[in-house]
């Protein structure tokens, strides 16, 4: 039980504040600007949903409440591959459609062309096999079974070359750059 009294939450307020890092941040972990702008939606529609239930009392805690709806609604998208619609469908929220000037600035604010750049580089070290091990275990989401079948190898033979592949990129990508990238 708090001992000090919650103020309302202004969704209003708490977009002004955080609506340009809250985007960049599912650019940042989506390379994605459509995907990207998908989730921030439906992240202030969440928070719409659910401001009533909100009991905190400082900026600091309606910053931590509302990313935690935004990591959320990234999980849920890598868990069933898209995006919830439910709550901006119930609300009649529809996004506008990305221009290319908005999503070129998006872009270049997530600075996604040298990530980009950084691991097309580092993906190049790998070798052949690795490098397809990762791309059907990572870039079309297909369970280890599916890796193995793929390349003609053993479930645990995928699982050692998608972890090791996964290592190696650890190790050649920029530390900073991939902690900006991915920081919450």
């Amino acid at each position: 039980m708090r001992s000090r009294s919650a103020s309302p939450l202004d969704v209003g307020t708490l977009y002004e504040r955080h609506r340009k890092e809250l985007l960049l941040f599912f650019v940042r972990r989506t390379a994605d600007t459509e995907l990207a702008l998908d989730l921030w939606a439906e992240t202030f529609a969440q928070a719409v949903v659910g401001a009533k239930r909100f009991r905190g009392s400082t900026d600091a805690e309606r910053a931590g409440w509302l990313y935690a709806i935004a990591r959320r609604q990234l999980a849920l998208y890598y868990r069933r591959g898209s995006a919830e619609r439910k709550a901006m469908n119930k609300l009649g929220i529809e996004r506008p459609p990305a221009d290319d000037l908005v999503e070129a600035e998006l872009v270049r604010q997530a600075g996604l062309s040298d990530l980009r750049r950084e691991l097309a580089g580092a993906l190049d070290t790998l070798s052949e096999d690795t490098r397809r091990a990762l791309e059907l275990r990572v870039v079309h989401e297909l369970p280890f079974a599916d890796v193995a079948r793929r390349l003609a190898i053993t479930e645990p033979t995928a699982r050692a070359r998608v972890s090791r592949g996964l290592r190696a990129l650890g190790d050649l990508l920029d530390h900073d750059a991939v902690t900006e990238a991915t920081r919450s």
